[in-house]
């Protein structure tokens, strides 16, 4: 942990409840600290410029530039226009998906039973923090990442959700390299092992 960063020093300390979706701003050279409080939590996370909302993190920019399918130490997540949004400075976990996606209605539909379409999903919580804010909506809804959770990748290319690899207190901090929109859904999925079956809560700390 970087000695420099402490929790009692931070401009913004904010608790994700369980299941719930956050929205907030991180400016050009702040740092942000998405903690996992108690652990194999699967914190699902988009970001976007908060000059020009249509300017995005794009996942095919990012890995095709890092030349990796997981996140880590150093990698820097670029936007659709090619620009560096944030930069990964430190990270306790050391496994990061970009490819498994958001659960939702449909995909819960598909991958477990007709009886969960309903449940809560983090496209869901997408939504009610765009209804919230006015600046995002539906169409915004784009590839996302999710932090600390589990999804290797096959050597047929597909993809399995396992057992998550976090601990409680593990964290990955950011560096923004612009102003940015930050849009957080603390995952709800209860149908497979990414938050143990139990969602928890999370925490984001932002330091100048």
């Amino acid at each position: 942990m970087n000695p420099t960063l402490h929790a009692d020093s931070a401009v913004s300390q904010s608790i994700i409840p369980a299941g719930e979706p956050w929205l907030t701003e991180v400016k050009a050279g702040q740092t942000l600290r998405i903690l996992d409080l108690e652990g194999n939590q699967a914190i699902d996370t988009l970001f976007y410029s908060a000059t020009n909302p249509r300017e995005r993190y794009d996942v095919q920019r990012t890995l095709r530039r890092q030349g990796n399918v997981y996140l880590g130490a150093g990698s820097v997540l670029y936007s659709n226009l090619g620009r560096p949004m944030l930069t990964i400075t430190e990270d306790t976990c050391g496994r990061h998906d970009t490819l498994g996606g958001a659960c939702a209605q449909e995909s819960n539909t598909v991958r477990y039973a007709l009886d969960t379409r309903h449940m809560h999903s983090c496209r869901d919580n997408y939504l009610r923090a765009c209804c919230h804010d006015g600046r995002l909506g539906k169409r915004d809804i784009s590839p996302n990442i999710n932090f600390f959770m589990n999804v290797p990748v096959t050597p047929e290319g597909g993809l399995t959700f396992e057992d998550g690899i976090s601990e409680a207190g593990k964290y990955v901090q950011l560096r923004a390299e612009m102003d940015v929109i930050v849009l957080i859904s603390n995952c709800p999925q209860l149908n497979n092992p990414c938050n143990g079956y139990n969602p928890t809560p999370a925490g984001l700390l932002i330091w100048d």
